[in-house]
């Protein structure tokens, strides 16, 4: 337990930190969408290739793995629309919730991998990412154009496109097909986004401290409470059970559960701002999802480690 705490206390504390550090404004505001742009386009995105490209992904069990994560995306998109009549809220408040529901926060998740489960652990989220990323933004999408309060129309092609598009699915892809085309990566680049890769966590960590919003935080209610009850606590339990059922090895169940558990990702909130979500109660989700995650996570991964 202690070694687990260990290693997950300063992900968090660096959460903390970037929060400190937007409050006391020793950085000037301009600083902070610069870096999420960086971290996004650049860090991420090299982290993720580099560790794909040399991952041994012909010892995981890949079909094992797709179906328990996407199983539990699937399974709590239906389940929070089960309870739409008894959560009694607006249509684009809902959308919000939507979100909630199957989001992750990709930068805590590939930090505490990284911390936590080691490279194997680092390969089985790049994993969860290049399946995930996809579904959540569809669903997401989806799930705004229906009950946004909008007018916006959203074609299969440019779903598509934007989907495509995405920088980390991007990495995941192109670093696979690199590994499977047995190349390697090349004596310079290689250690270049090696290098570059390690910006990506501390960076990443740091923005999303900046953008906790604790007066939205503030004004959450009982949606925002169930929401939070259903991403970080029933998530990573369907997870678990989905892994038990398709053989996943504890070693590798412990990144899929840990990647189920993440909080709400903070780009929820640009879709909901953008296609008529409610922007306020998004920014609520978030930012009580990452600070009750403050508690959880570490719970959580001493739960899978017991297993």
């Amino acid at each position: 337990m202690i070694a687990i705490l260990s290693a997950l206390l300063p992900t968090f504390a660096l959460i903390i930190l970037g929060f400190g550090l937007r409050q006391r404004q020793f950085l000037p505001d301009a600083f902070w969408p610069g870096a999420e742009k960086l971290t996004y386009f650049v860090t991420f995105p090299a982290l993720l290739f580099s560790n794909t490209a040399k991952a041994d992904l012909g010892s995981l069990p890949l079909f094992g793995i797709a179906a328990a994560i996407l199983g539990t995306v699937a399974i709590c998109a239906i389940l929070i629309v089960a309870i739409k009549p008894v959560l009694k809220v607006s249509p684009a408040a809902f959308s919000s919730l939507f979100q909630g529901a199957i989001r992750p926060n990709t930068y805590i998740g590939l930090a505490v991998a990284a911390a936590l489960l080691g490279d194997n652990g680092l390969t089985v989220t790049a994993l969860c990412v290049a399946l995930v990323v996809p579904s959540v933004n569809v669903l997401s999408v989806l799930a705004c154009a229906h009950w946004g309060d909008n007018d916006r129309k959203t074609g299969v092609v440019s779903l598509l496109r934007d989907v495509i598009k995405n920088p980390l699915l991007m990495a995941c892809v192109l670093g696979s097909l690199v590994n499977v085309m047995g190349f390697g990566l090349p004596p310079v680049i290689g250690p270049f986004l090696e290098v570059l890769g390690r910006a990506a966590l501390p960076i990443g960590l740091l923005a999303v401290g900046a953008g906790l919003d604790l007066t939205a935080a503030r004004r959450a209610g009982i949606p925002v409470g169930l929401s939070t009850l259903g991403k970080l606590a029933m998530s990573p339990a369907i997870a678990a059970g989905l892994c038990m059922v398709f053989g996943v090895p504890s070693a590798d169940m412990a990144a899929v559960v840990l990647y189920a558990a993440l909080p709400c990702s903070a780009s929820a909130y640009v879709l909901a701002r953008l296609m008529g979500g409610d922007a306020q109660m998004m920014a609520s989700i978030i930012t009580v999802h990452t600070l009750v995650a403050i508690g959880s996570m570490p719970i959580i991964a001493i739960l899978v480690h017991a297993v």
